[in-house]
């Protein structure tokens, strides 16, 4: 199928379509008269690309697992190995997240937000005049 039928079928401008191919991602062959032709498993894989995006995988992600992907006798199986360790990827974001929330949340207030909120030597028993 031509770009621009595999296009509307995905719901993907042509640009993308040129996009992935020039990464890796689809492959195409050229026509004698210099047009893209695509296989009709390119729309399953485009759907999958857009899909495997939404959920967080980068295409540098995507093309990397690619081929193990197409070659898996268990697609299923392979994918959801790739969501564990996506799942951990997560985790790990999110513990760096919480993490940089209570830095922020301590900072709040302070009169200079910028400087480190650590208690200064002997701060405790300085009391304010009155």
């Amino acid at each position: 199928m031509r770009i621009g039928e595999l296009a509307a079928r995905t719901g993907m401008t042509r640009d993308t379509i040129r996009f992935y191919e020039k990464v890796g991602l689809i492959a195409g062959r050229r026509l004698a008269n210099g047009y893209r032709d695509f296989p009709p498993e390119a729309v399953a894989w485009l759907q999958y690309v857009r899909t495997a995006q939404t959920l967080g995988f980068s295409l540098a992600e995507i093309a990397r697992n690619s081929e193990e992907l197409r070659a898996a006798p268990d697609a299923a199986e392979a994918l959801s190995a790739l969501f564990e360790e996506k799942i951990k990827v997560v985790d790990a974001r999110m513990a760096e997240l919480t993490t940089l929330r209570a830095e922020l949340s301590a900072r709040v207030s302070t009169g200079c937000p910028l400087r480190a909120a650590v208690p200064q030597e002997g701060a405790a028993q300085r009391r304010p005049p009155r």
